[in-house]
């Protein structure tokens, strides 16, 4: 206990941060005046949900940036790099960074968000706070620093989303703005912590990974097999998460079509018994 309270008495706010997930919170509220709703924008979000969340972050920002569980022609690396870029989460560089933090301190006092902390440490308040070793970070993206795609989409995120809700509106006025991007990115940001946050505290565990990482179907679900977080953490390197017939994973399932296209190539697994 006495570290965890250290942990936290040395983090300070991140005011701007704070600011603006404020107003993106806020901004869901938009819903509810008249005539904001329509199929056509529900169904628009929906789309965006997967390019964003699944493509960009499942796919582009966790499997193929941070854990390099396969590769790709470059044109596609950034496609994806440019889906996950769109979900909002930051830019490119803080989020493998971070995730690369969290895997090699995972759980421990070291941990970005670690789930120690309780609930809402780990699901959003760690966002909002300088966590001590953010300062790491650079050791962690030599990788990817120089790459001038990567550069261009960690610098210009915020320009980016603004573009998008630009032609979105253009589409289909403020109904496609409001679903297609407020409500959008309200639910691709909470799917994604669900897997900082509930898949370390519920769920079922099949691996003994030395943290609390856990399986949560209903987190998988919302991020495309994000939420077999237990596996994950078990076997880092594999690009597949959803281990057993009824862990489904779609971002599993688009590696396996994109390696039949030949366009996925050194595809890292493990051999299920």
């Amino acid at each position: 206990m006495t570290s965890n309270l250290s942990q936290l008495n040395s983090v300070s706010p991140r005011p701007k941060v704070i600011i603006f997930t404020s107003i993106l919170h806020l901004a869901v509220l938009l819903v509810f005046l008249p005539h904001t709703f329509s199929w056509a924008a529900v169904g628009v979000a929906v789309f965006l949900h997967w390019i964003t969340i699944g493509l960009g972050i499942s796919f582009g920002f966790h499997r193929l940036a941070t854990h390099r569980s396969l590769q790709t022609p470059k044109w596609l690396e950034y496609v994806l790099i440019l889906c996950g870029t769109l979900a909002l989460q930051g830019g490119v560089l803080g989020w493998v960074g971070y995730h690369r933090l969290h895997h090699l301190y995972s759980d421990q006092e070291k941990d970005p968000h670690n789930s120690n902390q309780g609930f809402w440490w780990s699901h959003i308040n760690w966002l909002m706070h300088s966590v001590p070793n953010r300062t790491e970070l650079p050791r962690f993206t030599k990788d990817i620093a120089d790459d001038p795609f990567y550069r261009f989409c960690h610098r210009y995120y915020i320009e980016l989303q603004v573009a998008l809700a630009a032609i979105l509106y253009l589409l289909g006025g403020w109904s496609f703005v409001i679903w297609g991007i407020f409500v959008r990115l309200f639910v691709g940001l909470h799917s994604t912590m669900f897997v900082n946050s509930a898949c370390h505290m519920v769920g079922y565990r099949t691996h003994d990974s030395k943290d609390r990482s856990t399986n949560c179907w209903w987190v998988a679900l919302l991020t495309f097999g994000e939420g077999w977080h237990n596996n994950h953490h078990a076997f880092q390197y594999s690009a597949r998460h959803g281990l057993q017939w009824w862990e489904i994973d779609v971002t599993w399932i688009t590696i396996r079509l994109l390696q039949f296209l030949g366009l996925a190539t050194n595809v890292k697994t493990i051999q299920q018994k």
